[in-house]
């Protein structure tokens, strides 16, 4: 098995050269540094890779302390490929989520050293120096004895030594391999195991879910739930993730392990308990609510999870910015913005901008070098007025109030680049903003170039280098882009959102990933967008010029079943507010039935007619069950992407004249399914 793994990272022994012998698999490109170190919690440590030494392809780090440790292996570190290759190829292949622990403990047989190894055993309180004596895989689990004399590190002034040995005492001498960070060993003997055991440690920290087991194993767990988790946990790593998204997920995570929790602490009272009680009854209904809202939960962290669908589905960045509202003088003011002002744009700006009329001569001027700092003091009524040059910023213009926003030149002598990550670039909360000839930027960035939360927003004679998404119109937000210029957006040019106002005239949009995408939502309804196009220019992007995303639900939900493959074929197609509603009130009525309040098929009637509680709950089972199906069964087909040349026949679109759509890659119109 270790010539495979050497071979499968390009580590054939045709190509190493004279090594020590051993049975290594560990990989031989030197990781890039993409974590802060080994241990989650940001433990401290000194990188001691600098001495050439042969053998181990590992670099090693030394605990910062007050006692003494060895060098340990580095290893929580690897890259992406890396961890995939492992998973993929060698731990989990192709095992469903209730054969993770099997095939786990196989690999780990064939690569750990089964004894004579030191570790150190790294909790949140303490750090403590021992030696592995035997590896239980089937437990995952290493049996250890201290190494004497006693190395411990704790946070805790009182935990002594004594007290070490009386907790190896009570848990048997037995400790998670995960819990185990291998002392270095430069001969490269012990590298596949430091690593095997990295693997375990960052797939039960970052990957596994304690509810996986428990779901339908539908098709093999890597393509299911490793891949997506792995790839977003790399994307959070390396800042590909807007950090309200990221939070977002965090929370989810968190709310669902509680809920999970909960539920299994009842499921545990209801298996103790009589069903046929009154009791018994009532926590079968609370078990039920409890699924349900895990399993919406999951849902969401499903969508967050896949790549193609957290943008479409998953994020909904607030806006928490405030107007000022008027001055409190009553008084509007010109914000001057230029790098170097000369004599000869002062006068210029004087002709053209500041006194055109006599009665503008009283009007009141500041003048700043930057645009952050002009927008910020900014009130409503306010003119931010943009001399050429190029300015680089590091934050999002925030405009709250009704200002406009102008550059005083030609676009491409007016430009404002952002720099840094995390942050929309101009984001517009105003009632009535206008934005006009500048160049927009953007470099290294997370989230969006312009975000319009609500008023009306119009953008004119302006060009948009995006580097994520475009521009985004939110929920009964309006916006009007005139004679521009939009391109580069690894997602769409422009995300319209359902109940906003869209209005697109004499303007190119093109080699973006899309370049119209019109949203919708799985869990909230909301009226039609209204979208006008006149003269534009759609081309040259990756997907579909124009993209709908259409709901459609698939209510398969017994293809499997004796008899009924065949007519299950084809998927039957429901509006989602039929499928939803009929979802609930099947689950209602049952609730209200195994509570006693109602007969299922709202017969009335008492409880006694009904053949106990018992059967209460299995039909209560039969439906969440079905709705968690019918919710997979959606999900499954996510992303199915389809050609629709009558898509501009859709009552959404109240002004389709003169558009152009060329050399888009999948074709000019499509529909996305959900």
């Amino acid at each position: 098995m270790a010539e495979a793994l050497l071979a499968g990272f390009g580590l054939g022994s045709e190509g190493m050269g004279p090594q020590p012998e051993r049975t290594g698999w560990a990989a031989e490109q030197e990781p890039a540094a993409l974590e802060q170190g080994s241990f989650q919690d940001g433990e401290s440590y000194s990188d001691c890779s600098g001495d050439g030494r042969p053998g181990s392809r590992f670099s090693s780090f030394v605990l910062q302390g007050k006692t003494s440790f060895p060098e340990l292996f580095q290893t929580g570190h690897l890259l992406f490929y890396e961890r995939f290759a492992a998973y993929q190829d060698y731990m989990l292949a192709d095992c469903k989520a209730s054969e993770v622990r099997e095939f786990t403990a196989e690999f780990l047989e064939k690569v750990l050293e089964p004894s004579g190894w030191r570790a150190v055993w790294h909790t949140d309180v303490f750090e403590v120096l021992v030696e592995v004596t035997d590896v239980d895989v089937a437990a995952l689990k290493a049996v250890v004895r201290l190494v004497e004399p006693c190395l411990c590190e704790s946070s805790l002034g009182t935990f002594t030594p004594e007290c070490v040995r009386e907790l190896l005492d009570l848990k048997a001498q037995r400790l998670p391999l995960q819990e185990l960070w291998v002392v270095f060993d430069d001969s490269g003997a012990l590298d596949q195991t430091a690593l095997a055991i990295e693997h375990v440690r960052f797939f039960y920290q970052n990957i596994w879910r304690s509810w996986d087991e428990e779901e339908e194993d539908e098709y093999d767990y890597f393509v299911r739930c490793v891949e997506p988790r792995l790839r977003l946990h790399y994307d959070i790593l390396e800042d590909r993730v807007p950090s309200g998204l990221v939070a977002d997920y965090r929370s989810l995570l968190a709310q669902c392990q509680e809920i999970y929790g909960s539920f299994l602490s009842l499921r545990s009272h209801l298996s103790a308990c009589d069903s046929d009680s009154e009791q018994g009854s009532l926590s079968m209904v609370e078990g039920l609510k409890l699924y349900s809202e895990m399993e919406q939960l999951k849902q969401k962290l499903k969508l967050i999870e896949n790549p193609l669908l957290r943008y479409v589905f998953g994020y909904q960045k607030k806006s928490n910015i405030q107007a000022k509202g008027a001055r409190p003088s009553g008084q509007k003011v010109t914000h001057v913005v230029a790098s170097t002002l000369t004599a000869g744009l002062l006068q210029a700006l004087l002709r053209d901008r500041l006194c055109r009329e006599p009665c503008q001569e009283e009007a009141e001027v500041q003048f700043h070098r930057d645009p952050l700092s002009a927008v910020s003091a900014c009130y409503e009524g306010d003119t931010v007025l943009v001399c050429p040059g190029r300015y680089v910023v590091q934050g999002a213009l925030a405009l709250a109030d009704s200002i406009a926003l102008e550059g005083y030149g030609l676009p491409d002598d007016v430009v404002i680049e952002q720099r840094g990550k995390g942050d929309t670039f101009v984001d517009c909360t105003g009632a009535d903003v206008k934005i006009s000839n500048i160049k927009f930027v953007q470099r290294d960035a997370v989230e969006g170039i312009l975000i319009i939360h609500r008023g009306r927003t119009v953008v004119e004679n302006c060009v948009l280098q995006c580097e994520t998404t475009g521009v985004t119109v939110r929920t009964s937000a309006e916006l009007l882009l005139k004679a521009s210029d939009l391109y580069g957006a690894k997602g769409a040019g422009v995300e319209i959102y359902p109940g906003s106002t869209c209005t697109l005239s004499d303007s190119g949009i093109h080699h973006c990933k899309e370049g119209i995408l019109i949203k919708d939502f799985l869990d909230e309804h909301y009226d039609l967008p209204k979208v006008s196009m006149v003269n534009n220019i759609i081309h040259n992007n990756e997907g579909y010029g124009v993209v709908l995303v259409k709901p459609t639900i698939f209510a398969d939900l017994q293809g499997g079943a004796p008899g009924g493959a065949a007519e299950n074929k084809a998927p039957k197609t429901q509006t989602r507010g039929e499928a939803e509603a009929a979802g609930r009130v099947d689950l209602e009525e049952l609730i209200e039935c195994a509570a006693g309040k109602a007969a299922p098929g709202g017969r009335t009637g008492p409880l006694e007619q009904v053949e106990g509680n018992c059967e209460i709950f299995s039909e209560l089972v039969a439906a969440s069950t079905q709705k968690g199906q019918l919710k997979k069964k959606r999900l499954s087909e996510l992303g199915i992407t389809r050609a629709d040349d009558s898509l501009m026949a859709q009552e959404m679109f109240a002004c389709i004249v003169g558009n152009q759509f060329r050399w888009n890659g999948k074709g000019s119109f499509g529909t996305f399914l959900f």
